[in-house]
């Protein structure tokens, strides 16, 4: 009877210890799946924002669960973390295959804009950004992107001497802000 309750044990801790691996698996498959729709402009800073939060708020969901339950989760958590899941799956998929592609231009701004895209999706796929860090900075980039559009928009397609140096302004401080972000303490748990 020992052995046999022993035995339960065993199988018990080994199918958590395997979930756990599994939500670990999809979590770093679909951050990995938005780094490339960022790498290659699949993405827009606003859908990648949007994604990142919704990651975030599961990955804050599932350390909840799991501190409620002494570090596991019950077999109801583990169906809607599932389902969850599945969920921003089918839209990272759709996001990226929507007609909506993030375009930069040829000019110096949007190439600056382009190479701080690359290095987000850097960070995303090395496990350097969480993905509350990413949805903050890439938010930031829409904001930044919709404004640009706005004074294209107000100004005949073009931008001022002025636009370009606010721009720019703003281009730098984002670029702070993803170096800081990158190789602050607060690492993806990859």
């Amino acid at each position: 009877m020992r052995k046999l309750a022993l035995s339960a044990m065993i199988a018990a801790v080994i199918a958590t210890g395997v979930y756990a691996q599994e939500i670990q698996d999809r979590k770093e498959n679909q951050q990995d799946r938005i780094a490339n729709g960022v790498a290659d402009g699949q993405l827009t800073a606003g859908e990648t924002a949007n994604l990142e939060h919704k990651e975030a708020n599961l990955n804050k969901e599932v350390r909840n669960d799991r501190e409620a339950n002494g570090g596991n989760l019950t077999n109801n958590e583990k169906a809607q973390i599932n389902r969850q899941q599945n969920r921003l799956s089918n839209q990272i998929y759709n996001d990226k295959h929507n007609a909506a592609t993030a375009h930069y231009g040829n000019n110096e701004i949007g190439a600056r804009r382009e190479n701080q895209q690359d290095r987000i999706a850097q960070g995303i796929k090395s496990g350097q950004l969480t993905a509350g860090e990413t949805a903050k900075l890439e938010g930031q980039e829409s904001r930044i992107n919709r404004e640009v559009r706005n004074d294209r928009a107000a100004d005949g397609g073009k931008l001022t001497n002025q636009q370009k140096a606010q721009v720019n302004r703003q281009l730098n401080r984002e670029s702070a802000r993803i170096y800081n972000k990158k190789h602050n303490a607060a690492k993806a748990s990859k």
